[in-house]
């Protein structure tokens, strides 16, 4: 059984800048960073492999957001720059028993509370 909690989050102006940390408590693989705003979906953010290999970004924070992880220390970051508005969600961090990354929700088995991100204009 592993445990995740995240942590960060807040409120920040447009063109702003937040980060998002995740400790982990057990073994963990690929990781992931996932967001779900009012009234919509789940939608992936980011992901990483076991050893930090891979990654893969949606296209919407490509290019702004930067995720990483120590896994001396079991944690996952998530490094968001020149936010938007549009950026406003929970943000939930999430490992998978698997090494690969991946972008899709159903491959990950461990989830957090989530952190709440909001992103004033």
């Amino acid at each position: 059984q592993v445990q995740v909690v995240e942590s960060g989050g807040g409120l920040v102006q447009a063109g702003g800048s937040l980060s998002l940390s995740c400790a982990a408590y057990g073994r963990t693989y690929a990781m992931g960073w996932f967001r779900q705003a009012p009234g919509k979906e789940r939608e992936f953010v980011a992901t990483v492999s076991w050893r930090s290999t891979t990654t893969a970004y949606s296209e919407s924070v490509k290019g702004r957001f930067t995720i990483s992880r120590d896994d001396a220390k079991n944690t996952l970051d998530l490094q968001m720059n020149a936010l938007k508005p549009e950026d406003t969600a929970v943000y939930y961090c999430a490992a998978s028993t698997q090494a690969v990354h991946t972008i899709l929700p159903s491959r990950y088995d461990y989830w957090g509370q989530g952190t709440q991100v909001t992103v004033s204009s």
